[in-house]
């Protein structure tokens, strides 16, 4: 049966920002993407805290933030709470991107949209797939599934398929990438024909793409150049993703000695180095068949490297000996390491700065990638300092006061308990003849007037033997906090001299001691060379489209690009074929993809679903329904836009089946949904009671229910109307028949095209494609009549 389908674009689109779009298919609502961009806009968050309580999945794609940014904020903050997809490395590498983005943030300023335990309660709702791995949704997903298959681009990265019932097939292909790189495969989508939905970004529509072995050349002639001339080479890269693509190349051409680059100095920095190697260690299975084979052949981890040392921190990179080629998050140079280094390092001639990726509009990298012959910039220059002086001692004074506080709190508290346990010792002193005249066996059960049970039992009751506890009663040591106070001098000590143990302050970590934030605009001069090389990993213009027209997609959304090269693919993929329907929304549009025209949606009552009789036919249920529909209902909110057709109320309340022919009218497709619908009887009284507690909820918050709007839709109730004729669906033919009777031990056997059963009745199909019974009035007969009469649901 045909599903409703429709897309609202949350964000992402006409745009370069981050992606998010609301996937409905029937009454089941996908998060596609829950990314945020590298400002933290919250207009994305108010976009998505419309939708958000509706989403009943999430569907990953990239590990990055642009694709799953919003993710901790949306779970901590928003109420997210449903089951998000993604594969095995997204999980584990988006883990990385979060833990680094926030990290890289809170360095340098005090971030408190989201922590790390937000991060770590959004991720714990992840499960975790493998590519083509088929997982049949449940419950209000019944009939939907979902399968992973391989993008490209990241790690990880995943095009989405979701199909219905086995007949509409929707695929979410954002950010994928055909061609082979060192360490992943192409992605897979020429094994996906004709679907009934595709959506596809058009970042690259437009964009012409130099060939890798030219990019490549360009990299090493750019470092070489550099650490030749005695300069370093600050390479801005992501956290988890494109980075490792660079790191296998720069360790490769490390390695070959004809280079000559061993002598220099090769660095990771970013605040999970050691992890993201780490775990690009054991998800080898993920990579491409080439670094497979490596390690099958060799039992050589190709992420075990050789020249590429692992930096946590600027203490640590300054250890790796100059000139060195150090490759660091962020990639848009608003924060962490990347920032840092590229304000020492782009005053000096001598070093290079390589940008890999075009992030967001806005950023300054991609400011400088835009403007590449820009040599004066003002900054904002932010840092985290230790305390000193005045602010120092107002810190620890207000820490003294928190804690002196505490301290109070946590005396009442043992002081409330001390009484309590005296109070029990002396009821257990005044009574210890009691106890000891007592027997008790192993369970004890309730004496006297006390009302006791085996779970529950008073305080003097003894499962075990019986025996008296002597309670030791004691004061509390009156000097137990000098060891804490000594300690917080001599910590004051420290900090007034800067130092720690003998370590720089550079090593210090800034985490465990008072630190304030501070931002200052510089003026700074960018005298090092600035060159923006694409290590994107994404397929170029003429690809995307190509792969389109393979592919011959019914209907195509766009999504994720500036308008220019939105709609140089729609013109391009129009050209292509006439058939298909391409949409461009525009943002907090929504875009019907329902295929079937004459489709609606109706609220059935509880009295008519219980009245419905249901037939087999076949691995379905069905019932008739004849009925009209009633308009006069209160506004539910649904998410469902409008249709055009059920606008109309005198037509609507005027329409009714016609015929037992079941001729294809509005009504009668109504009365299909209204069958499809018949598979769980539950689900129909649920929706009656969702739209009274909605209805509640709205006059609660005082909502005028006259004004209509475009997140509100007019369901319409279905009103029976009296029975009619019996109506014969699922039209067997003759050769099955034939099977059915012979199991019944009636001799049948083809004459002529005719159906002849032990020579008493013929069964024959008519010109007008009916079955019809000719015989004499005899046993045989009723019997093969009612034998017939099985193969049908009769509603």
């Amino acid at each position: 049966m045909t599903s409703i389908i429709k897309l609202t674009a949350v964000s992402g689109v006409q745009e370069e920002s981050a992606l998010c779009y609301l996937l409905q298919v029937d009454e089941f609502r996908f998060l596609l993407d829950c990314g945020w961009d590298e400002g933290f806009s919250m207009e994305i968050i108010d976009a998505m805290k419309r939708y958000v309580h509706q989403v009943d999945a999430v569907l990953l794609s990239h590990p990055d933030p642009l694709h799953l940014g919003a993710l901790p904020y949306a779970v901590g903050k928003l109420g997210l709470n449903c089951t998000i997809f993604a594969t095995i490395p997204v999980y584990k590498m988006g883990q990385m991107f979060m833990y680094d983005l926030f990290q890289s943030r809170n360095n340098s300023e005090d971030f408190s949209l989201f922590t790390l335990d937000d991060v770590d309660s959004a991720f714990d709702k992840i499960q975790q797939l493998k590519y083509s791995q088929i997982v049949n949704l449940k419950g209000k997903g019944h009939g939907l599934s979902i399968t992973p298959l391989p993008a490209g681009h990241m790690i990880g990265g995943t095009i989405w398929k979701i199909v219905k019932d086995g007949e509409e097939e929707i695929v979410y292909a954002v950010d994928f990438n055909h061609k082979r790189e060192i360490h992943l495969n192409g992605c897979t989508l020429e094994s996906v024909s004709r679907p009934s939905l595709l959506i596809t970004d058009s970042f690259n529509a437009s964009y012409v793409q130099p060939r890798r072995k030219q990019r490549d050349e360009q990299l090493l002639t750019n470092v070489m150049e550099t650490l030749r001339g005695d300069g370093n080479v600050l390479i801005a890269a992501d956290t988890a993703g494109r980075v490792l693509e660079l790191a296998q190349l720069l360790d490769q051409i490390w390695r070959t000695k004809d280079a000559g680059l061993g002598v220099y100095s090769l660095a990771l920095l970013n605040n999970v180095s050691y992890n993201v190697v780490e775990f690009s260690k054991s998800q080898v299975e993920w990579m491409s068949d080439k670094l497979m084979r490596c390690f099958e052949d060799k039992r050589n981890n190709p992420f075990q490297f050789r020249h590429l040392s692992l930096c946590h921190s600027l203490a640590d990179l300054a250890r790796v000996p100059s000139p060195k080629v150090v490759l660091c998050s962020q990639p848009d140079l608003e924060s962490g390491f990347s920032r840092e280094l590229f304000i020492q390092w782009c005053r000096d001639a001598k070093n290079s700065v390589i940008l890999t990726y075009r992030t967001t509009p806005g950023t300054l990298a991609r400011y400088l990638i835009d403007n590449p012959g820009e040599r004066m910039l003002d900054l904002e220059v932010r840092k985290r300092v230790k305390l000193e002086g005045k602010e120092l001692e107002e810190f620890l004074e207000k820490e003294k006061v928190k804690k002196e506080a505490a301290k109070k709190l946590e005396q009442a508290k043992e002081v409330d308990v001390d009484s309590s346990d005296e109070s029990d010792m002396e009821d257990d002193l005044d009574q210890p003849a009691v106890v000891k005249t007592k027997h008790h066996d192993l369970m004890m059960k309730g004496e006297g007037n006390r009302k006791g049970s085996f779970f529950k039992q008073a305080k003097k009751s003894y499962p075990m033997f019986p025996t008296h506890e002597e309670r030791i009663k004691w004061d509390e040591p009156e000097d137990f906090l000098v060891p804490e106070l000594q300690a917080t001098e001599e910590e004051k000590s420290k900090l007034e001299a800067g130092l720690s143990n003998g370590d720089e302050p550079m090593d210090q970590d800034l985490s465990v001691v008072p630190t304030k934030c501070t931002s200052s605009v510089e003026n700074i001069e960018i005298r090092a060379r600035v060159t923006y090389i694409d290590y994107e990993g994404r397929s170029d213009g003429d690809s995307i489209k190509k792969i389109i027209n393979q592919m011959k997609p019914r209907q195509l959304v766009i999504v994720h690009g500036p308008p220019e090269a939105s709609l140089d693919l729609a013109e391009s993929c129009r050209a292509f074929s006439k058939d298909i329907k391409v949409y461009t929304p525009k943002l907090q549009e929504t875009v019907d993809a329902t295929s079937e025209t004459h489709i609606y949606q109706v609220r059935l009552k509880d009295s008519l679903v219980s009245s419905l009789q249901f037939c087999k036919a076949k691995d379905t249920e069905l019932a008739w329904i004849n009925g009209v529909l009633d308009m006069r209902v209160a506004k539910v909110d649904t998410g469902v836009l409008l249709e055009a057709a059920a606008k109309n109320e005198d037509e609507a309340a005027d329409t009714t089946t016609a015929g037992e022919d079941g001729a294809q009218d509005p009504a009668m497709d109504v009365a299909v949904a209204g069958e499809a619908a018949g598979d769980g009887e539950g689900e129909e009284s649920a929706v009656g009671m969702t739209s009274v507690a909605q209805r509640a909820m709205k006059s609660l918050f005082m909502e005028d229910e006259r004004e209509p709007s475009d997140e509100s839709d007019v369901i319409p109730t279905l009103e029976p109307l009296p029975s009619h004729e019996s109506v014969f669906i699922n039209e067997p033919r003759l050769s099955d028949f034939k099977q059915v009777l012979l199991r019944e031990g009636i001799q049948a056997e083809f004459v002529g095209g005719v159906l002849v059963c032990n020579n008493m009745v013929a069964v024959r199909r008519t010109e007008a494609g009916r079955i019809g019974l000719e015989g004499c009035l005899c046993d045989d007969y009723f019997k093969i009549r009612e034998l017939l009469y099985q193969q049908y649901a009769v509603v």
